[in-house]
């Protein structure tokens, strides 16, 4: 994780008992309860997400059908969908922690689709290659860079005042837009889109498997967990002085969806590895020749 040293001065005017650490690590003003879960439960998304993709290494490298079992759709729509999410979230102004767990999700991906692309090419040698892993550095650098911009404009970023949570509020707190706060929002839109159609591809590709097999069930449900504490982490964090619970809910709207949206479809692949659990995929129980 980045660390951002913001310096004492700035550190004044986050009052109310911050957490020291909370602020010089990730640069946010936890000033009551509600802002320390919000980080608790941000820090364990981060956790979950990590986790999730180790057993998919290992049973890519133990099956060796990686290319199979994935559909490379599915794949292509995740990246997209983390590569918007992160510039979004820099362009939005969104939590630090959503930023950091941005940074992680792209680098996870590129390696995810670094091992499709190497059990595809090692059966089936192909001039993209190259080409395919151009962009793949090209993302990684992407993402390493971003966090290191959003440090250096967070050091000058002025601080609001605390005003605690408070739900159902009735103050005309309506916080405006920013041009790139509105741009922010768009792409992050595009990222929620991209993360609902891109489990779409994988179901299928399991439908017509009749299989789950090759695919770590730890991927999906760590992902699940990683994305509902996510979700639950922004809705606890308190608004900016002056803004209500609604403007707050709508400035964070995309992000929520992306996470606590795919949900319902990631339930419905974990009903799959259910349903095909004893199964044996599709090409296995079907001659070789056509007849």
């Amino acid at each position: 994780m980045v660390s951002v040293k913001l310096g004492p001065a700035n550190f004044s005017s986050c009052p109310n008992g911050s957490s020291q650490w909370i602020w010089d690590v990730l640069g946010e003003c936890a000033q009551d309860g509600w802002d320390k879960a919000s980080v608790g439960l941000g820090l364990l998304s981060i956790l979950c997400f990590a986790a999730s993709t180790f057993p998919q290494y290992i049973k890519a490298c133990k099956t060796g059908n990686m290319d199979q079992a994935l559909s490379v759709w599915f794949l292509l729509g995740w990246i997209g969908g983390d590569s918007c999410n992160l510039i979004g979230s820099f362009l939005a102004d969104q939590l630090p922690l959503q930023t950091y767990t941005a940074v992680y999700y792209v680098l996870a991906d590129v390696l995810m689709l670094s091992l499709y692309f190497y059990y595809k090419f090692k059966k089936r040698p192909s001039p993209w290659s190259a080409r395919i892993n151009s962009l793949l550095l090209f993302i990684l650098g992407v993402a390493c860079t971003t966090p290191l911009l959003r440090s250096a404009r967070s050091g000058a970023a002025p601080r609001e005042v605390f005003r605690g949570r408070t739900l159902l509020s009735v103050e005309p707190g309506n916080k405006p837009f920013t041009e790139k706060e509105v741009i922010g929002f768009a792409i992050g839109s595009v990222s929620s889109v991209l993360y609902l159609f891109s489990r779409l591809p994988q179901i299928r590709t399991n439908f017509l498997r009749k299989s789950t097999q090759g695919i770590s069930y730890s991927l999906f449900a760590l992902v699940m967990l990683g994305n509902t504490l996510y979700g639950l982490s922004v809705l606890l964090k308190n608004p900016e002085e002056g803004q209500s619970e609604g403007s707050y809910v709508l400035h964070h709207l995309p992000w929520l969806v992306g996470s606590l949206g795919v949900l319902l479809l990631d339930t419905i692949i974990s009903v799959q590895f259910f349903l095909y659990r004893h199964a044996a995929p599709s090409s296995e129980r079907q001659p070789l020749l056509p007849s």
